[in-house]
C-alpha cells in the first residue's frame, strides 16, 4: 500500500470518526434538553391528607361554595360571616326565638309594602312590583330525591359496618359518634352549627394556606396510628376473633 493510499483511508476514516462524535453529541445534547421537560413533566408523588389527587378547590365541587369557603372574594365571604355571626348572636346572646324573628321580620314587610303601595298614590311614583314566589315542582322533587338517597346511603353504611367484619371501621365509627355526643353535651344545636360553620371558614383556608407543612405532619400521624393499631390488633382484636371462632367449633 502507498503512502498517498494509506492518507486517503486516514481521511475517509477521520471523516466517518468526525460525522459519529457530531451524531452522538447531538442526540446527547438532544436527550439533555429532553430531560428537564420530561422532568417538568413529572409531579413528585406527595401525600395528600385523605388521599386525594386534585386541588382542595376542585375537591369542594370548585363553584360558588368552594370560592366562599376558600375565601376567593373576600366581601362575599365576609359579608356571609357577618350574616351567621350576626344570627348566632340574635338568638344566643340576646336569647331572640326563630319564630318570634320570623314574624317581626313579616310584619316589618308586610307594613312596609303596605304603606309603600298607599302613599305611591301621593307621590307618584309607582307602586312596590313583587314578583310572585313560586317553588317548582322540579326543584323540590331533585332536593327530596337527593336528601333520600344520602340517607339511605349512610344508612346502609351504617349497616355494612354494623353487621360486617371491617372492626377498623366499626371502631372509628363509635369513637367518633362519642365524640360527638360530649361535644353535643358542652354545646346547645345552634352554637355547634355556627362552630361548624366557622371552622368551615377558617380551617380550610389556613390548609389550603399551610397544605404541604400539614400534609407531611399528618402523614407522619397516620403512620404511627396504623403501627399503634397493628400493636392494638396483635394483643386484642386477634385473641377476639380466636374467640369467636373456637365458640363456633364447639357448636
Amino acid at each position: 500500500m502507498t503512502g498517498h493510499e494509506y492518507m486517503s483511508m486516514e481521511k475517509v476514516a477521520g471523516k466517518i470518526a468526525g460525522g459519529f462524535s457530531s451524531s452522538s453529541s447531538s442526540s446527547s445534547s438532544g436527550s439533555d434538553d429532553d430531560t428537564p421537560s420530561h422532568s417538568k413533566s413529572l409531579k413528585p408523588n406527595v401525600y395528600r391528607l385523605f388521599g386525594r389527587e386534585k386541588p382542595l378547590h376542585q375537591v369542594l365541587g370548585a363553584g360558588k361554595p368552594a370560592d366562599v369557603l376558600l375565601w376567593r372574594n373576600k366581601r362575599i365571604s365576609g359579608s356571609v360571616f357577618g350574616c351567621a355571626t350576626a344570627l348566632w348572636v340574635v338568638f344566643e346572646l340576646l336569647d331572640y326565638h326563630l319564630i318570634t324573628l320570623i314574624c317581626h321580620i313579616l310584619i316589618l314587610t308586610l307594613i312596609t309594602l303596605f304603606l309603600w303601595s298607599h302613599v305611591s298614590n301621593f307621590i307618584d311614583k309607582p307602586p312596590p312590583n313583587i314578583p310572585d314566589a313560586v317553588f317548582p315542582d322540579k326543584c323540590v322533587l331533585e332536593v327530596a330525591s337527593i336528601v333520600r338517597y344520602k340517607m339511605n346511603q349512610a344508612l346502609g353504611h351504617l349497616r355494612h359496618i354494623a353487621f360486617g367484619s371491617d372492626v377498623k371501621s366499626f371502631l372509628a365509627v363509635v369513637c367518633g359518634l362519642w365524640i360527638l355526643s360530649v361535644i353535643g353535651s358542652c354545646f346547645n344545636f345552634l352554637t355547634l352549627v355556627y362552630i361548624v360553620f366557622v371552622l368551615l371558614h377558617t380551617v380550610l383556608v389556613m390548609y389550603e394556606k399551610y397544605e404541604d407543612k400539614v400534609d407531611s405532619f399528618s402523614e407522619k400521624a397516620i403512620i404511627e396510628l396504623k403501627k399503634q393499631y397493628v400493636e392494638f390488633d396483635k394483643k386484642v382484636l386477634s385473641k377476639i376473633h380466636k374467640g369467636k371462632l373456637k365458640e363456633k367449633k364447639k357448636d
